[in-house]
């Protein structure tokens, strides 16, 4: 359920309107005057704001400032006493959702509230990953309903309009160039080229001639000019994936192409004016690589303008059934076997699973699925993922390294995280029996959901 922020300094309204939301199911964290309002959004996993436009130490308006700062897919509704709806009116101009003027009916409001909930949600699986919307512009959805997601998807849209140079940090199959490609094409170059390199796929001679061209006669084979992907780019994105591996002569390189947007071709004297937006990622740890003079430090603070981060697969798990099945249906299709599904026991194992191989890993497990699934229905056998299998690669999350304290602690997340989501499947989702069946309070229990990600439709 979701969690509603009341940002209220009078004692009494406060507790009315916690008690009415807890009474319809929403967990409820309150605060009493803006400041405290604001330090509570990044603290806690808001899904809607309920604040006084009139508050002490920082007023409604600086509330949703730092909401839309913050999350701009949050909604928040405010509230006014009579007489200042011309306030609240502005309100709504700079971001608000709605307002309510005091008193008002609480049927209203959980009407409002609800309303609020549904477009935010409706707005934040639609911004990059509508099928039409990525069709018309030319590249794959993003598919996921996730918190991560959404706040990726939200600074994709702040960065994507400037020309601020953009450093993505993901695993390997996390989609770093699928993002890559969204800044692209949400930006002013949209109608230009997006030019992808991988640079730890080619060998480093190579690799300076596909990137700056080479003139006539520069090397033995060089019978006529090249143009690079740099100059062949201009007014476009090129996204330099695999930065990390990229040798150190050629990051001075690019270093000034970031700097003076300027090339030379191999075995050319005159640089050429260039206009294209670097966007890059790793799967490294880049401030690592500094530190051991393996990657030049100047480039990476150029690089780290606007620094991203693709969690993994294993840490967003909310977004496994969405992905499994646009698989499933983009697999079905080809191979021709009409509608599939996914069976209970199917999606439980893909819940389980770690995902070392991320989502490039689930998509070939979902291709080899359909190819053995039988009348339209993936089972678990068709998965070819045995329940040894999940216990052994989540052991390998165990650090075997540092204080035995927190090797414990990291065996024991792995350890209640399989219990907790087998005692939900027990009950039904049934978070009441669920806690007395783990001998847990029903507050403990919501903690380490919230905290494993393990939120799911359950009853109480």
């Amino acid at each position: 359920m979701d969690t509603i922020l009341v940002i209220e300094d009078k004692d009494s309204m406060r507790a009315m309107l916690k008690q009415t939301l807890e009474g319809e199911g929403y967990e409820v964290i309150t605060a009493q005057d803006g400041a405290e309002g604001i330090k509570k959004l990044s603290d806690e996993r808001i899904g809607l704001v309920l604040t006084d436009l009139k508050l002490p130490k920082k007023d409604g308006f600086d509330v949703l400032k730092a909401v839309k700062q913050e999350s701009p897919l949050l909604p928040v509704i405010v509230m006014t006493a009579y007489g200042t709806i011309e306030t609240a009116v502005r309100a709504v101009k700079e971001g608000a959702y709605d307002f309510l003027t005091k008193p008002f009916d609480t049927e209203h409001l959980l009407v409002l509230i609800k309303r609020a909930l549904d477009t935010s949600r409706v707005a934040a699986e639609n911004i990059l990953l509508r099928a039409e919307f990525a069709d018309r512009l030319g590249f794959p959805k993003i598919i996921g309903k996730s918190r991560q997601l959404q706040e990726i998807t939200a600074s994709i849209q702040k960065v994507a309009p400037t020309n601020a140079t953009v450093l993505i940090h993901g695993e390997s199959g996390t989609g770093k160039e699928l993002f890559a490609r969204a800044i692209h094409y949400l930006s002013n170059r949209k109608d230009g080229p997006f030019i992808a390199i991988n640079s730890a796929a080619i060998p480093r001679e190579l690799l300076e001639s596909e990137l700056f061209g080479y003139e006539r006669g520069a090397f033995t084979g060089a019978e006529a000019r090249k143009l690079g992907k740099l100059e062949l780019a201009d007014k476009g994105t090129v996204f330099l994936d695999e930065i990390g591996d990229m040798d150190l002569t050629l990051q001075a390189k690019i270093l000034r192409v970031i700097q003076e947007q300027v090339i030379e071709r191999v075995g050319g004297n005159r640089p050429i004016k260039i206009d294209v937006r670097i966007v890059a990622a790793t799967n490294k740890d880049i401030e690592k690589a500094v530190e051991a003079k393996l990657f030049r430090e100047d480039l990476f603070y150029r690089l780290n303008v606007f620094p991203l981060t693709i969690p993994p697969l294993r840490e967003r798990r909310d977004d496994i059934p969405p992905l499994a099945q646009q698989f499933l249906n983009k697999y079905c299709a080809e191979i021709r076997k009409g509608p599939g599904t996914l069976s209970d026991e199917a999606m439980d194992i893909l819940m389980k699973s770690p995902w070392k191989g991320n989502v490039r890993e689930l998509e070939n497990v979902i291709e080899r699925a359909v190819i053995y699934a039988e009348g339209g229905v993936v089972r678990a056998k068709d998965l070819g993922i045995s329940e040894a299998a999940i216990t052994d690669a989540l052991a390998e999350h165990v650090p075997m390294e540092g204080p035995l304290a927190d090797i414990a602690a990291a065996a024991a997340r792995i350890a209640e995280s399989r219990r907790i989501r087998q005692v939900l499947k027990q009950t039904g989702g049934n978070k009441t029996k669920a806690a007395e069946i783990l001998q847990v309070s029903y507050k403990t229990l919501l903690t380490k959901i919230k905290d494993y990600q393990l939120e799911e439709k359950s009853t109480d």
